[in-house]
């Protein structure tokens, strides 16, 4: 059965039962992910940590900038330096809530599923010290919540930004200022997460390598289907949210085709300047399990880090 099929989508967030919907995306992550990766960082981030640990012989596929090179003379055979985890981990998040986000056509907005990424993060990331904050732009303003530890701060910060006022329509969001004001003053070196839809050009590319340079940097992708293809539903009204604009089309064969290779063409482009950013990318759908996938780049992320080759 494909993923779209058993999707698990997050709670909606404008219902009018926010508490309930809250407590059903905490119960929802701390349910799938405890056991799992629950205090473990590594999971998330591009590296294994800072702190120097052990050395041991090299295997096949394990990162050569790695290499303990004073081991491997010593003993003749390749050895790698282990590295242990940070403690005191401080993660700022930048959540993008323009209204370009105020948008879903499967199981939820992309908005709900971009508050229910920063709950995973935080779940994550929680325990030993460490410390969460946030900068959420939503293109009127940004709203910036200081990071503090403890379940009380992790469940207060969510419902702050669940409950942030939706821009109007017409507001363009600016993803680029808001990364700016994350590495202006410089902060100590932590875990930098970006939550974004990623349209539009990737003007964002330089201020995320700059960010990179001092964190490390997860970039976490929130897509609808529909921005990736469109039905055949005949005539449709197309609207951009941030800026207001509105076009009657006919989903016609040909132009269904020239969506897809347009959106593919743009899904490409963003995941190439990630990569050139240095950041590790995870993607999420409204039609598929995100919780799924959140477990699946984690564990993978893990496995490369402790053991050479998966």
């Amino acid at each position: 059965m494909p993923d779209h099929e058993r999707a698990v989508h997050p709670p909606s967030l404008r219902d009018g039962r926010l508490e309930a919907a809250l407590r059903t995306l905490e119960l929802t992550v701390r349910g799938r992910l405890d056991g799992l990766l629950q205090g473990n960082h590594l999971g998330l981030v591009p590296g294994p940590g800072s702190e120097a640990g052990e050395a041991r012989p090299y295997l096949a596929g394990d990162d050569v900038r790695r290499m303990d090179w004073a081991v491997t003379a010593r003993t003749t055979e390749p050895h790698v330096r282990e590295t242990i985890a940070d403690r005191e981990l401080e993660t700022w998040v930048v959540l993008d809530l323009s209204p370009s986000l105020d948008f879903g056509t499967a199981g939820c907005e992309k908005r709900d599923l971009a508050v229910a990424a920063l709950a995973a993060v935080a779940h994550l990331t929680r325990g030993g010290g460490n410390r969460i904050g946030a900068l959420v732009a939503t293109g009127e303003r940004t709203h910036r919540f200081p990071p503090r530890g403890g379940i009380g701060h992790a469940r207060t910060l969510i419902r702050q930004v669940a409950q942030t006022p939706r821009a109007a329509e017409g507001t363009r969001g600016d993803l680029t200022a808001a990364i700016e004001q994350l590495r202006r003053p410089p902060r100590r070196r932590g875990l930098a997460v970006v939550i974004s839809d990623f349209l539009g050009e990737p003007e964002w590319e330089r201020a995320l390598r700059g960010l990179s340079a001092r964190h490390d940097l997860l970039a976490v992708e929130v897509l609808d289907p529909r921005e990736l293809d469109l039905p055949d539903v005949g005539t449709v009204v197309l609207a951009d949210p941030e800026t207001g604009e509105q076009r009657e089309v006919e989903t016609t064969p040909l132009l269904r085709r020239e969506y897809a290779a347009a959106a593919s063409a743009h899904r490409d482009r963003v995941a190439t300047a990630l990569r050139r950013t240095g950041a590790a990318h995870l993607r999420l759908r409204t039609d598929s399990d995100w919780i799924a996938d959140i477990v699946r780049f984690a564990l993978t992320r893990k496995r490369a880090w402790s053991g050479g080759a998966g």
